[in-house]
């Protein structure tokens, strides 16, 4: 299928004539995008398919929009190509993770500079060796809006996978000896969280040629809990929503400087 050459794209069903402008965040889930067009300038839902709930408005006068890509790298990948398609070139993941570094508590905002890539979608993109890395313009724009906020924020490696389930009762699968080892490792390595979504985006913007970065909401932290440290499960997502919306802000004020 070449994708190039379709007006409407065929899985998000958008085209240029949706005008959606550059920049877009992309939560996983479908309920989230409202909340987070509620907080653009005229905020208009141009409709859903799918696991692609689409809303678009403005920030700084700037078109701008929110979509949904579901859980993981597939459908996550599937989104960002077609946005590409249709304009798209600045993109930002918000979303959940769990805490797996000690200090990274529930409430906490993580940042990722870049991903662990034990997921799969992203080896149909690049070879294993390179590297899942966020866009550093991006990357700094959400840390200054998150340290701006005041919320405490991790910056450093988050890691992707494709199990929910693998990371939550790895005990119980047959390949427990590689995740249980694997995930010893991401924790003498300092990595700070895991999510789902984040190295497939991240090597997709590679090979496309646009810009990602991610923010994350911590839910909690399971080392915490089985360190015996103080644990409570953190749900509430806006803090994230608005370093994500802010960051884009940051974006849209830099990349007007350099046009001068």
């Amino acid at each position: 299928m070449d994708n190039t050459k379709r007006d409407v794209q065929f899985h998000i069903h958008l085209s240029r004539e949706d005008h959606l402008g550059r920049y877009c965040i992309l939560p996983g889930d479908p309920g989230r995008c409202e909340a987070i067009a509620a907080l653009f300038d005229h905020p208009v839902h141009l409709g859903m398919n799918r696991e692609y709930n689409t809303w678009t408005g403005e920030l700084l006068g700037e078109r701008v929009s929110v979509v949904s890509t579901g859980i993981g790298g597939p459908s996550a990948a599937i989104a960002m190509e077609e946005l590409k398609q249709i304009g798209v070139d600045t993109y930002i993941r918000v979303g959940t993770c769990g805490g797996i570094r000690l200090d990274v508590k529930s409430g906490d905002i993580v940042v990722a500079t870049g991903a662990v890539r034990m997921e799969g979608t992203s080896r149909e993109y690049a070879p294993i060796e390179f590297p899942a890395v966020a866009d550093f313009q991006v990357t700094t724009a959400l840390v200054h809006a998150a340290r701006a906020m005041g919320k405490d924020t991790k910056v450093g490696v988050v890691q992707c996978k494709d199990s929910f389930y693998g990371q939550h009762s790895p005990s119980r699968m047959p390949v427990s000896y590689q995740l249980e080892a694997k995930w010893e490792a991401w924790k003498r390595l300092g990595v700070l969280a895991s999510e789902m979504e984040s190295a497939a985006l991240f090597t997709v913007a590679a090979s496309l040629g646009v810009r990602c970065g991610s923010c994350f909401h911590v839910i909690w932290n399971q080392e915490r809990q089985a360190a015996g440290l103080d644990q409570t499960e953190d749900e509430d997502t806006s803090a994230a929503v608005r370093v994500g919306v802010e960051a884009l802000k940051l974006l849209i004020a830099q990349d007007r400087a350099a046009k001068g």
